[in-house]
């Protein structure tokens, strides 16, 4: 079950670029949407189960992951709705990377010649993908490149401090995550706004109701059972079961024109899949990363 509900919440995220796009066309931006549909959730959340503010008191780290979550909701929302959806999805999934660096960073591991190994992997399918034809260096030419990096560091906070709550009440763990990605949102919003960046949500046309609710009621869903699933197992096999989000993604966007399979995109993102199918594969059982998550 944990990971059937991983690979629901991946499905949720790798289309949720379409209905993004859907609200756009209707005048209103992505840190718009992403702020107005989660403060809904946050808001009903709230009010219907409300000893899940009790949590907060408990359980400091709550704010910690309301942070994660808004930043990679942000990040990730933002550049699919800009870019090329599979180039996004590929450099948000950097995770041998950001699980080294974090592992070295949060619980003082060193990094071992296997983990080096699988990060050149993951580093050198990021090349791949970025040596675009015309550029001098392969690096982030974009917003939305840099944007799905962020994202992607983001999320693989997020999943490490699920690990460290996994004894915090699930309401709780849920409702921080819906409020630290209003509040990010929101405050990424009203800045852009302020500074004519973005257009002002009182310009949209009516018609991005009906895909808002669609994609608020996908995301309460995927939300729980994120944090069912990654509560529940390693964070090795989070995040290789997470990459299926590369294929709803890719199958999805190339079939609506949205992306472009071209065969460097396509050996790029190999090496950054195999590098975290291979970084998954080497690592120890639930209970060896119940203790190293312990230690945090």
């Amino acid at each position: 079950m944990p990971a059937l509900a991983l690979i629901f919440n991946a499905f949720v995220w790798g289309l949720s670029w379409f209905p993004f796009r859907h609200i756009e066309r209707h005048g209103l931006h992505p840190l718009w949407t992403t702020c107005l549909i989660y403060l809904a959730i946050a808001l009903v959340m709230g009010i219907v189960r409300r000893r899940a503010w009790q949590g907060f008191a408990a359980y400091p780290m709550l704010a910690v992951l309301g942070l994660a979550a808004g930043f990679t909701n942000v990040g990730f929302n933002w550049a699919v709705t800009q870019g090329d959806v599979v180039r996004v999805v590929l450099l948000f999934y950097l995770m041998p990377l950001w699980s080294v660096l974090l592992g070295w960073v949060l619980l003082g591991e060193r990094p071992t010649g296997g983990a080096l190994a699988r990060v050149a992997l993951a580093l050198t399918g990021v090349v791949v993908v970025l040596k675009a034809p015309g550029t001098d260096w392969p690096v982030p030419s974009s917003l939305p490149d840099w944007l799905g990096l962020a994202a992607g560091f983001g999320f693989a906070v997020t999943n490490i401090v699920l690990r460290h709550l996994r004894q915090a009440p699930g309401e709780s763990r849920a409702l921080a995550m819906f409020c630290g990605c209003t509040f990010v949102a929101g405050i990424a919003a009203l800045g852009g706004t302020a500074i004519g960046a973005i257009a002002s949500p009182l310009q949209a046309t009516p018609g991005w109701f009906g895909w808002a609710a669609l994609l608020g009621t996908g995301f309460v869903i995927a939300n729980v059972c994120l944090q069912y699933g990654a509560a529940r197992l390693a964070a090795s096999a989070t995040s290789v079961i997470m990459l299926s989000e590369v294929l709803f993604a890719s199958v999805s966007s190339v079939a609506l024109g949205a992306s472009t399979m071209d065969p460097r995109i396509f050996v790029g993102g190999a090496l950054i899949v195999l590098g975290a199918v291979w970084a998954a594969f080497a690592r120890t059982p639930v209970r060896g990363d119940d203790r190293a998550s312990a230690s945090t």
